[in-house]
């Protein structure tokens, strides 16, 4: 019975899966969301409003720096976790060892 529930919910998450990878818009068309002014203007005024002469460094320290900072803390976050996490298994060997 659970193998039957088991593979009745793959193939129900397979399924709604490759319908909205069939709602995505086709790959290189000029009109697609991914293809908006902001790209535009980040390549035409980047230098202008950020100072900063390499255009991937504009974007992301100056466009995108709150968004690169918060990235930057769940990663330390989740860095911070594991360790804490093998550290108590750690202290917890070493006291059965004991």
């Amino acid at each position: 019975m659970r193998k039957a529930v088991s593979i009745l919910l793959a193939i129900g998450i397979i399924v709604i899966l490759l319908v909205g990878v069939n709602e995505l818009p086709k790959f290189g068309r000029p009109h697609n969301p991914s293809d908006n002014y902001v790209e535009h203007r980040y390549v035409e005024k980047g230098v202008e409003e950020t100072g900063a002469l390499n255009i991937v460094t504009g974007i992301i320290l100056d466009y995108r720096a709150l968004d690169t900072f918060v990235e930057a803390t769940v990663l330390f976050t989740g860095a911070m976790t594991v360790l804490v996490v093998l550290k108590k298994d750690q202290d917890e060997m070493d006291r059965r060892k004991k």
